[in-house]
């Protein structure tokens, strides 16, 4: 029987937070006239997944939601925080009680945390600021906004700096609100490759999920790649990396849902989500 098969074009979010899931690739035996790799910030790589141009990411959970009747998710694969996330901070330069009635500056890198903001100022602190959406310097937006969110490599190297700026990390606040953790970026397949292709997503599923075991099994590499490339020290990259979590079991799950039903409920989102996942083909034929 003769097998599909094409250039599988993936993308890969260019931030620090999904390196473990890609890091280890070479070693796994990435075959080049399979599967091609293009890095992208999240907005990038959201719109070309839905636009055909690539055929599998890890984008934004909230491009997943606006578009998952067009995907499949890949199991066990996610970028998620039971608490604390460490890159996406909202920086504030006036009072909290000031920025609820003030201005956001929104950076125009990212889906699932603008409208994580959105759901915790509305549904947790009952407000309604301005929001304005601009590149991710955070001098720059402050100078036209009360308070900025940045997220990925650039909030890492903003927290450091000593800029007596009152920092707000959203995951820990969406934890202390709801009891979940949040689920920032998931994996997705087009879905109409997923039967006439499924010989080589299986084997991209089972590449990302060797180099993610092996990533997590030995950090030591992943935390001189992030000191020699964003800089910091490896405390702090053992301990970003740590606090991190790759899987999308019921737990993720059951918190991304109930982001979902918020955006929905808010009117971020036009239509409620039903998550659906990949299965590999080949493995219901064998059991068959």
């Amino acid at each position: 029987m003769m097998v599909n098969s094409r250039l599988l074009t993936v993308g890969r979010i260019d931030y620090a937070n999904v390196w473990p899931i890609f890091f280890q690739l070479p070693d796994q035996g990435l075959p080049a006239e399979e599967i091609r790799i293009v890095s992208g910030v999240p907005s990038v790589l959201n719109h070309a997944l839905r636009s055909g141009q690539i055929d599998a990411a890890g984008i934004s959970s909230f491009a997943y939601a606006q578009n998952s009747q067009d995907y499949f998710l890949l199991p066990d694969l996610s970028v998620s925080a039971k608490g604390r996330v460490n890159s996406i901070m909202l920086f504030m330069k006036r009072p909290l009680k000031e920025v609820l009635e003030g201005t956001i500056a929104l950076t125009d890198t990212s889906a699932t945390s603008i409208n994580l903001l959105k759901i915790i100022m509305q549904g947790y602190y009952g407000a309604n600021p301005h929001y304005i959406t601009m590149e991710p310097s955070l001098d720059t937006m402050l100078e036209k906004a009360d308070a900025a969110l940045l997220i990925g490599d650039p909030a890492i190297k903003a927290s450091w700096e000593k800029s007596g700026y009152e920092m707000i990390d959203l995951g820990q606040l969406w934890r202390e609100w709801t009891g979940y953790g949040m689920t920032f970026a998931v994996f997705a397949v087009r879905r109409e490759l997923a039967a006439a292709y499924s010989g080589q997503i299986a084997k991209l599923h089972r590449l990302l999920l060797a180099s993610k075991e092996q990533s997590l099994n030995n950090l030591q590499p992943l935390i001189e790649k992030a000191c020699a490339e964003i800089g910091g020290e490896p405390a702090y990259w053992q301990n970003y990396f740590t606090e991190l979590h790759y899987a999308f079991g019921e737990q993720e799950q059951a918190g991304l849902a109930l982001y979902f039903q918020y955006a929905k409920q808010m009117g971020l989102l036009d239509h409620e989500v039903e998550m659906q996942f990949w299965v590999d083909q080949s493995l219901t034929r064998v059991n068959e």
